[in-house]
């Protein structure tokens, strides 16, 4: 996939604005499927693990307000010119990730998988930015990265040890209607 993202944006002739722009549609992108899968999992009454997702779409929403803010402050209202599909879904999963039964631990190293993702594509990206200040932005939300990697990690040892129980014991088999 990193290949394809390199292909698509132009990191050596990017723009701040569109630096920013590419970040707010990144933490939006995470927040809404964020609260698809926390929502999925409220459905199979896998309130913890749900409950851990709505932290997350919190945490995404915010980051994407403190973006925006940051445009609006040196860009106006000036449209944005590079479009979401140009964006790689990097701190985003598979819809199949949410499972029936899932654990607070399954859900918490899906969003260590997802913030691992969005660390490295800023990672990967600075290889290819030129501008000082696309260099600062694109640092500081890799920096940012790492500080949910850590909150993740926390939690984690608050919940102490995984239990033996595999979720997909208790799934029934499909039954002829």
């Amino acid at each position: 996939m990193m290949g394809e993202v390199m292909a698509s944006i132009n990191y050596s002739k990017l723009t701040l604005k569109d630096a920013l722009d590419a970040a707010i549609i990144i933490e939006d992108d995470a927040k809404d499927r964020y609260q698809e899968l926390a929502e999925q999992l409220e459905e199979h009454h896998t309130h913890e693990a749900a409950e851990f997702f709505r932290f997350m779409v919190d945490n995404e929403k915010k980051h994407g307000d403190d973006l925006r803010k940051q445009r609006k402050a040196m860009f106006r209202d000036e449209p944005r010119e590079i479009t979401a599909a140009q964006v790689p879904e990097v701190e985003t999963s598979d819809y199949d990730t949410a499972r029936a039964f899932m654990s607070a631990h399954q859900a918490l190293r899906v969003a260590m998988a997802n913030e691992v993702r969005a660390h490295d594509f800023y990672d990967d990206a600075l290889k290819h930015v030129t501008d000082s200040k696309i260099r600062s932005l694109f640092a500081e939300l890799r920096a940012e990265e790492v500080d949910h990697k850590k909150q993740i990690e926390k939690v984690l040892a608050k919940l102490g040890p995984e239990g033996t129980a595999d979720p997909n014991d208790f799934v029934d088999e499909p039954t002829a209607q």
